[in-house]
Order: structure tokens, then C-alpha cells, then sequence
């Protein structure tokens, strides 16, 4: 397959070549690199250090690498026709998507992108089939000959910005696979999750991308969304921090970093997604102490980019207000990077908002907001020509432009592609991605992303004592869900059921019946409707039973893939789809052990087999090895070891229902009014999850008892595993303002650290709080430390605090008002 791609490809550069489409030689699918006098006597733009981009013989301070980047800037902006200027903040979207030429061909000499092109999206990526994405070698080169064709064949020779998706590794054709994201934040590993960045963005550079859209940083604070799968989670210091990570892991490869949403995007209303995504009812307090914040600390991190939301906030649409892309995102976060738009984003506002009377009138209010770059599947002149009207008639100020494309020529300069745009060794690319420590790293994070949930002592199977499983349910022999449009595609993976069977080899029989489908036929509509199975599902869940009844445990694998979970996935229940619940207890009355397994992309309300079955293991979507890194986990080859980065409603009745949460909105602390605090509460708090050893938490300290607003507070503790087996601690540090003169949440997340710890180890471990951990907004909507007294628990999860201690702020300081909305128009 490989052989038969690469003469394609090769024959298809050939064509191009013939047809003057491309520059004779290798150099026109090979990379640059510092060329010898002789080929410089030839003529060649391509000097000892630099490239004449502009073709003038001469190095232009825009072209030298040795003069400072703000200086580079502002003579390449001089320089720089309307046309030109234009064609900087704009997308267009890769071949298969909108772009109908794989390659450079002779009439892009008289298209829109001839005065350039701020990037390219998901060019040759796999997402949508094409040959040039795979080998990989074959790609590169790819790329390099369009880059070559920017900066060769356009007046400037600015190179374009290749930019692709990468939440869940890169998006590309067999790139390294890691677990979703939400998978991603069960591990609580940051140190883990900044290596899942740097590969990713190795991989991306080693192909030509130089723009990663990741990670994401909305808050799923309502789990009927369907993004949910592709979150960190609800609580914003988890986010933050490995937000953080995955930051520094994409950018230390020379890859900008572009988190999204920006801004409150996860919380439409009712958790209903696609069109719907509007009106998010979320206070000002919220905004920023939420949804911003792990954002604030993306952009402190050095994020080069974000993407502008298509949702409002407070009757603002995002990608149109100046309130969020410029007051807020550049004037009080300092980014220096450049804003895409979410797709439609733009034509939101006349379509969805109505803000703007037309489409000219929408890419008015975006320009003048703070977008720098438009993206979406569509002509790139809808946004570039009425730019264009607006500066002639003097609508938009030539400053304004002038300043939305000197952040795009910043970020390309930082990036290197002034100076070196090309990939540099296409056939490194077969050592680079997939490379051996790659995928190492992704059996990793699978492993790691394993949360325990519920064990009464029948995990881990004892191997030895089995004769026979039963492996049965509608994800036990599905793979789909391991391959996502926004991670890498086209996998070799392996089921559940391959798994299980592969792990225990000969020494036990595994058999299968998948009992139900995953939806039923009346999906979703039988979301609404309890009506009993069909005679067609009632034969397959005796199918399933009658082999449950001679074996000697069962594991039944729930949940649900891209079908239910996704964008444009919300569901209007947290059951499991279909038919499974019926499933489920048809099995547990042949009194046969009944293991459950999630592989799933939310929260579920799984309260019946939370009451009956032995054990639940929440999987979610791993990565590629999912059969295996379960197999080990179910058999104790592996210690799950992961921790839940959402809550478990019981039902969604009680939504919304996240942590954090303001005091006493939550069931009552005691059952002093006859309520049962284990129904109003969550099924699984947030930070929940088991292993196969137990824990002991001691020797609390808080220093300084007494500390002023600047000051450092540690708080240092022990941990040791009381166990007979290894096991993964996950010790979290909360925090309570007593007294405030707001209403606080009742504790928040500020410190947490995976530990590995062997039977009867110990270890201490040290977490520090400074006033960032401590601030509130103030009455005044002012960043805050008040005085007071502060508490400090220390636990296995939100709701299992082990050690509690206290210190006290002296006085109170303020750090500084957040903006607040203005007339906009």
C-alpha cells in the first residue's frame, strides 16, 4: 500500500512539475537549507542564513533573522498593498475541504491566496481522504511544495501558517494516539499531559503544521453537552493547570499552541449543542473566576493563539466584542498571539445573533473587535473582499488592519517560518511520528486514565481462578471510539474483547455475546419513552444471559461511542442508551459476579449498577490499546489508578451539579430534616476513584500559621500506602474562605499530585498556596485576598477529606479590577 502511494504521489508532483506548476529540480518538494555559492549564482532567493523572500537581491530587514522580531514586523508591514494585508487573516481550509487542488498548480497564479495567506487548515491530515497524507514522507513533501509556492510565487513570500487539530494527538493519518481529553484529565498528571503536548507537536512539525488548535479549556459544567469527551473537566484550577502543560508540551517544539474556546462556550443552555450554542447563564463572578480562568493561565503560559467562540455571553457575541478579544484577552491577559474564529463564527452574527444587518457589516464588528484570522469551510473571499470595501470607504481604519495582521507576521516570525518554512527532512518523519517513545507515552496515559469507580473486592480477577468469562455489551467488540476528527485517524484498534482475550491467552475461555446494540432503533427518541425491548433485543439479551449462567464472572462493557457522545451530540438523559440497562440486570439475575465496564465520553447515571454490580471500571475513550490497558487493569497487571475530573450526577434532575459549587447548594452536610443525603448528592464526586490498595494520610502542617496577602503558604503532609499491593495516590488539596464579603464557593481545588507508592511506603508531599489561590472578586469586582481565616483540607476526593488545618491572612489586599463591558457599538 505504501509503494502503490508513493509512485501516485510521485507521479503526481511529476505532472505538476511538467505543467510549470512547480520549480524544476528536487528543490521543489525538498527543504531549504543554507545553499552553496553556486546555486546562489543561479539566481536563487535562497542565501548562507536568510531568504530573499521578496526577490529584490538584497536582505530587507523583514528577512534577516539576526534584527529583532518587532522590527522585522514593522518593515514587513510598510511594505505591504490592501491586498496583501488582507489575505493575512484569512483560513483556507486544506484539499477535500474547501481548497479543490492537492497541490500548487499553474491558476493560483491568478487566485485570491496570489498576495498570500494567513494558514492553511487540516492540509493533507487524513480527515478527509487523500493520498498525500500517508507515508508520511510523502506528505511533508507535500506541504513543502506548497509552502515553496507562497514564498517563491507570491510578491512577499510571507509563508503560510499550516495549522490542524490535535486534542487526542495529532489529526492525522496514524499519528500517535492518546485518550480523550477528558480521559486525558482522569490521569491528574500534568508532568503526563505536557508529554502528550510535546509529541503531538513533534509530530506536527516533523510534518509541516506549525498552528495546533488545542488544547481545549471549556469547563463541562453540565455533562448533557456533547463536548464534555473533548474537556478537561468542570473545575478550572484542574483545567488550568494541565491546560498549562499542554501548552509549554505543544509550544517546546516550535508549534504555536491555539486553546479554544475562548470564551464560556461550555455551557449552553440545557447542555444542548449545534445551533444551540447560545445564551450561556453564567454571573460576572463566574465568568471570571470559572470560564476564564483557565484561559488567563493559558495565555500566561505564552499560548500564540486562541479561537473566538461562537456563542455570546451577556448579550455579547463573542467574535464580535471587544470586550472579550481586546480589553480582556490582549489589554488584562497581555496575549501576543493571533484569534481565529470557530467556524461560523462570523456569519453568527448576522445569522444566529442578528447583530450585524449583514455580512459586510459582521466582518466589520469582528475586525474591529480583535479577530485576526477568519476560518471556515467556506471561499475565503466571503470575508477578504468586503474587508477590503471597508478600508477603501474608510469604514475600518487601516490602523485597525494594520494591527490584526502584525500579531499574524508576529507569531509567523516566532514561529521560524521567515526563516526556515520548510520541512527540513521529510523521510525523518517515518523515525519521528510513532516513534517508539511515542507510543510508549500513549500506553502510558491510557493506563493512567483509569478510574476505579466501585470494587468489592472482586477486581483484580484472580486469573488462575477462572475457567470462563463472558465478555458481553455493546462496546465489548467496537473500536470507533477511538478515533476522533480532532486526534490522529485511521488506528489499528484493539477491542475490549480482543483484549481480554489476547491477556489471558489459552488459560481461560473467553466468550462473547454482545447481548444489545448501542441505541436502540427509536434513537433518541427513546431517550423520552421507558418502553420494554422488542422481541429482536429481548433474543439477544437471552443469548447474552444463557452463556452468563455458566461462566464463572461476567464483563459487561457499556457506555456509548461517537454515536451519543461528540460535538453536536447532546442527549437529553445520562442513562445508558438503548437497551443496555435491560442488559445489565437480565445478566445480574443469574447471580453470575457482574464486572461493568464504561467506555464512554460523559458522565453516566448508573445508579443500578452502582447498587448491583461488583464493580464498575470507567474507561472512557482510551487510546488505540484500549482492549489491552483494560485487560491489564481488570487482571491487576495494572493498577488503576485514575481520578474523576467531573462529577457523576445521580440524575439530571439535579443539574446543574459540578464542583466547584457555592455553599449550601448542595445536599444538606447531616440528615437533620429526613432527607437522604446519598440521593440528593452525586453518584461519584468530583476527584473520586479507587484502587486495589488503601491509603493513609497524615502529619498535617500548615506554615505560617499567620501569613500576610504576598506570603507563601505550605502545606506539607504524608501519605503511605497501607496496602499489599502498589498503588497510585492522587492526595487534593482544597480550600475554604471562612468569612467573606461575598458569597465564595464553598472549597476549591488548589493543589493536587499523582504518587506511586509500593506496600508500606510513605512519602511527603508539599503543595504551596500564594494570593493567586486565595483572591476572590470583591464587591467591588476587584481581584481580592481578604483577612480572614482559611481553611485547608486535604483528601482522596472532594468529598473524602482525610486532614483539615487552618492559617490566617493578617489584612487584606487588592490586585486589581477586572474590566467591565462598555458600549460596544
Amino acid at each position: 500500500m505504501i509503494g502503490r502511494r508513493a509512485a501516485r504521489v510521485a507521479t503526481a508532483l511529476a505532472a505538476l512539475l511538467a505543467a510549470g506548476a512547480l520549480p524544476a529540480g528536487p528543490a521543489a518538494v525538498t527543504p531549504i537549507a543554507p545553499v552553496p555559492a553556486s546555486a546562489q549564482e543561479r539566481g536563487s532567493i535562497y542565501h548562507e542564513g536568510w531568504i530573499d523572500l521578496n526577490k529584490n537581491g538584497r536582505l530587507d530587514p523583514y528577512e534577516d533573522p539576526g534584527r529583532p522580531i518587532p522590527e522585522r514586523v514593522e518593515d514587513l508591514l510598510a511594505r505591504m498593498t490592501l491586498e496583501e494585508k488582507t489575505m493575512q487573516t484569512v483560513t483556507l481550509y486544506g484539499y477535500g475541504r474547501v481548497l479543490r487542488d492537492p497541490l500548487p498548480r499553474p491558476e493560483w497564479r491568478e487566485a485570491l491566496w496570489k498576495d498570500g495567506l494567513g494558514n492553511i487548515d487540516e492540509q493533507h491530515n487524513g480527515v478527509v481522504e487523500t493520498e498525500l497524507a500517508y507515508p508520511w514522507p510523502e506528505h511533508a513533501r507535500a506541504l513543502n511544495a506548497v509552502q515553496r509556492w507562497f514564498v517563491e510565487e507570491t510578491r512577499l513570500g510571507i509563508p503560510v501558517d499550516f495549522t490542524n487539530e490535535g486534542i487526542r494527538g495529532l489529526a492525522h493519518h496514524k499519528a500517535t494516539s492518546f485518550p480523550a481529553q477528558i480521559a486525558q484529565a482522569s490521569t491528574w498528571d500534568p508532568e503526563l499531559i505536557e508529554a502528550i503536548g510535546r509529541i503531538t507537536g513533534r509530530e506536527a512539525r516533523a510534518l509541516g503544521y506549525t498552528n495546533i488548535y488545542s488544547p481545549i479549556l471549556d469547563l463541562a459544567r453540565d455533562p448533557r453537552w456533547g463536548r464534555t469527551v473533548e474537556t478537561y473537566g468542570e473545575d478550572p484550577f484542574l483545567v488550568a493547570t494541565l491546560g498549562e502543560a499542554a501548552v509549554r508540551g505543544l509550544q517546546s517544539q516550535r508549534v504555536a499552541s491555539t486553546p479554544k474556546h475562548f470564551a464560556v462556550y461550555g455551557v449552553p443552555e440545557g447542555g444542548r449543542d449545534g445551533d444551540a450554542r447560545t445564551a450561556p447563564h453564567v454571573a460576572s463572578r463566574d465568568l471570571h473566576e470559572l470560564h476564564l480562568y483557565p484561559f488567563r493561565r493559558a495565555f500566561a503560559a505564552g499560548a500564540l493563539g486562541t479561537m473566538s467562540s461562537y456563542n455570546d455571553w451577556n448579550g455579547l457575541p463573542v467574535t464580535g466584542s471587544r470586550y472579550f478579544l481586546t480589553e480582556l484577552l490582549r489589554d488584562t491577559y497581555g496575549f501576543e498571539g493571533y484569534v481565529v474564529s470557530d467556524s461560523r463564527a462570523v456569519e453568527d452574527l448576522v445569522d444566529k445573533h442578528r447583530v450585524a444587518v449583514d455580512r459586510k457589516d459582521a466582518v466589520r464588528q469582528a475586525i474591529e473587535a480583535g479577530l485576526n484570522v477568519r476560518t471556515d469551510f467556506s471561499d475565503p473571499g466571503l470575508w477578504v473582499l468586503p474587508l477590503r470595501e471597508l478600508v477603501r470607504e474608510g469604514t475600518v481604519a487601516t490602523e485597525t488592519l494594520d494591527d490584526r495582521v502584525r500579531d499574524v507576521i508576529r507569531v509567523k516570525l516566532r514561529l521560524g517560518l521567515f526563516d526556515r518554512p520548510y520541512v527540513e527532512d521529510p523521510d525523518a518523519t517515518e523515525r519521528t511520528v510513532r516513534s517508539d517513545d511515542a507510543l510508549a507515552m500513549s500506553l502510558r496515559a491510557a493506563r493512567a486514565s483509569l478510574v476505579l469507580l466501585k470494587n468489592d473486592g472482586t477486581l483484580p480477577l484472580d486469573r488462575g481462578a477462572l475457567r470462563s468469562i463472558l465478555v458481553t455489551g455493546p462496546m465489548a467488540a467496537a473500536t470507533e471510539y477511538a478515533e476522533s476528527r480532532y486526534g490522529a485517524n485511521h488506528l489499528d484498534v484493539t477491542s475490549v474483547l480482543d483484549g481480554l482475550r489476547t491477556h489471558v491467552g489459552a488459560e481461560v475461555e473467553v466468550r462473547y455475546e454482545r447481548g444489545v446494540a448501542e441505541t436502540d432503533d427509536d434513537w433518541p427518541h427513546s431517550e423520552l419513552f421507558d418502553d420494554p425491548p422488542p422481541d429482536s433485543v429481548l433474543a439477544g439479551i437471552e443469548a447474552a444471559v444463557a452463556q452468563a449462567r455458566s461462566v464463572d464472572v461476567v464483563v459487561a462493557v457499556m457506555g456509548g461511542g461517537n454515536a451519543v457522545v461528540g460535538e453536536s451530540r447532546s442527549r437529553t438523559s445520562l442513562d445508558l442508551p438503548g437497551h443496555q440497562r435491560a442488559l445489565l440486570r437480565a445478566l445480574h439475575a443469574t447471580g453470575t459476579p457482574l464486572v461493568v465496564v464504561l467506555v464512554n465520553g460523559r458522565p453516566l447515571t448508573v445508579n443500578w449498577a452502582d447498587r448491583h454490580a461488583a464493580a464498575i471500571l470507567e474507561a472512557w475513550f482510551p487510546t488505540e490499546a484500549s482492549g489491552r490497558v483494560i485487560a491489564e487493569a481488570l487482571f491487576g497487571d495494572i493498577e488503576p489508578g485514575g481520578r474523576l475530573p467531573i462529577t457523576f450526577p445521580r440524575t439530571v434532575g439535579q443539574i446543574p451539579l459540578a464542583f466547584p459549587h457555592k455553599r449550601a447548594s448542595w445536599a444538606p452536610e447531616a440528615d437533620w430534616v429526613g432527607v437522604d443525603t446519598r440521593v440528593n448528592g452525586p453518584l461519584y464526586p468530583f476527584g473520586h476513584g479507587l484502587t486495589y490498595t488503601t491509603f493513609e494520610y497524615g502529619d498535617l502542617r500548615v506554615e505560617p500559621a499567620r501569613a500576610a496577602p504576598m506570603d507563601t503558604v505550605t502545606v506539607s503532609f504524608r501519605v503511605t500506602n497501607t496496602g499489599n499491593r502498589p498503588g497510585d495516590a492522587v492526595p487534593q488539596l482544597y480550600v475554604r474562605d471562612v468569612v467573606a464579603t461575598v458569597t465564595t464557593w464553598d472549597m476549591r481545588l488548589r493543589g493536587f499530585q499523582r504518587i506511586r507508592l509500593e506496600p508500606g511506603q510513605s512519602r511527603t508531599v508539599t503543595l504551596r498556596l500564594g494570593p493567586e489561590d486565595l483572591w476572590i472578586l470583591d464587591r467591588a469586582m476587584q481581584w481580592t485576598v481578604e483577612a480572614g481565616t482559611f481553611e485547608v483540607m486535604v483528601g482522596a476526593s472532594s468529598a473524602d477529606l482525610r486532614l483539615r488545618g487552618s492559617f490566617e491572612v493578617t489584612e487584606t489586599a487588592r490586585f486589581g479590577a477586572v474590566p467591565t463591558p462598555v458600549a460596544e457599538r
